[in-house]
């Protein structure tokens, strides 16, 4: 009897103590990514021709774990952790990073903005990008020739914290800063950058910002600065500036199932003590572009890219680049695309070489993001991909 009494008791105060026990908010766990693979032919690599297999063309290959936890008043904590792979190997995007992609945790509100910290892309990206021929038409072959304007995903800043504003009447706004953790140098290593968008039923606007600063310690972009970008053979003279900067804006207007788009970049690699080039280089980019959907399922997008290299450094015939581009997708399911991309590109005059000033060389074209490990040894490059992409 006293036994059972016990056990009874035990069971009325453990109920008692749930019922006063606080409801926690919900949260959430999700895991998402992409696999795109693409059988791709390149007319020129190096030298010769090249047939093989390339993932991330329509979508980068990734996967991540994105969550959120209702805290109450309408706001919510929130994370992202992103990492980057190889499906033809395995192998991660980037050695050594395990969430090379993206890796912040911060909070949001639907009245006041978020506010997040970590490994992010930038409110110049995020802001401008989707309207260029990066999102349109791929990275692959539709970004600006080598991505020189980074307006596809291949710049992001460590140690840093951004802002962004909810929408007020389509207006919206962003700003990052990236702490360089260098003591006593202020301003080595650091990075900026801002950008407006506004969105009204078939208008969509987007300006951004971007300075990237060196440390100012090596002849080379140091890899302990908070920025990091691509290099191809449009820039690998100018890795070694003091800063990089760059502007951008870009416009998209729908007509029914048309959409047609303009974009412009200004980039500048600012020389420096440690710099192995002595003036200011500038590259100014020019696009246009077209979408239609032709259903549901299918569309097809054409864009044409021109950047032009300022005369600096003993360059007298600056470098010059023209990029046609197309892109054909259907979706045979809301997750699975088969898609097709094909793009042309014809470099002329000179640039500088991987030493600096002083090493003139040819321009050569670099399709797109594609092709910066492996531009053309003559003026002219094509390359058609061939692929699927699925998402979960």
């Amino acid at each position: 009897m006293k036994s059972g009494f016990t056990i009874k008791r035990a069971l009325f105060a453990a109920g008692a103590a749930l019922a006063t026990t606080p409801a926690w908010a919900q949260s959430s766990v999700t895991l998402y990514g992409v696999v795109d693979d693409a059988f791709t032919y390149v007319n020129n690599q190096k030298g010769s021709s090249n047939r093989y297999l390339r993932q991330g063309n329509l979508y980068a290959s990734k996967f991540g774990f994105r969550g959120a936890e209702d805290l109450g008043g309408g706001t919510k904590a929130i994370f992202d952790l992103q990492a980057g792979f190889d499906p033809n190997t395995g192998a991660a995007s980037t050695a050594g990073l395990l969430f090379n992609r993206e890796a912040y945790v911060g909070l949001q509100n639907a009245q006041y903005g978020t506010v997040t910290a970590g490994r992010q892309y930038t409110p110049y990206y995020l802001m401008v990008g989707p309207l260029t021929g990066s999102n349109w038409l791929t990275g692959a072959t539709g970004a600006h020739p080598g991505d020189i304007d980074g307006l596809d995903t291949t710049i992001r800043i460590n140690n840093s914290v951004t802002y962004t504003s909810p929408a007020y009447y389509g207006l919206s706004a962003s700003a990052m800063y990236a702490f360089s953790g260098i003591a006593g140098s202020p301003g080595k290593g650091q990075t900026w950058s801002g950008a407006l968008s506004y969105a009204n039923g078939p208008v969509s606007l987007g300006a951004g910002y971007l300075r990237m600063n060196n440390t100012g310690l090596t002849a080379s972009f140091d890899p302990s600065a908070t920025a990091s970008f691509g290099t191809s053979a449009l820039n690998q003279g100018y890795v070694s500036a003091k800063a990089v900067q760059h502007i951008a804006a870009a416009g998209n207007y729908a007509l029914g199932n048309l959409t047609l788009g303009l974009n412009y970049s200004n980039v500048q690699y600012l020389a420096g003590g440690n710099s192995l080039f002595t003036n200011t280089a500038v590259f100014n980019s020019y696009g246009a572009l077209a979408d239609y959907r032709f259903t549901p399922a299918f569309d097809i997008a054409g864009g044409f890219a021109y950047t032009a290299a300022s005369k600096a450094n003993g360059i007298t015939s600056a470098a010059r680049y023209e990029q046609y581009s197309l892109r054909e997708s259907y979706r045979l399911s809301k997750r699975t695309t088969l898609y097709a991309a094909q793009a042309y590109q014809h470099a002329s005059g000179d640039t500088l070489g991987k030493s600096g000033a002083g090493n003139i060389v040819e321009a050569v074209p670099d399709v797109g993001d594609s092709q910066n490990a492996t531009p053309s040894s003559t003026r002219s490059q094509f390359v058609a991909m061939f692929g699927i992409a699925v998402t979960f």
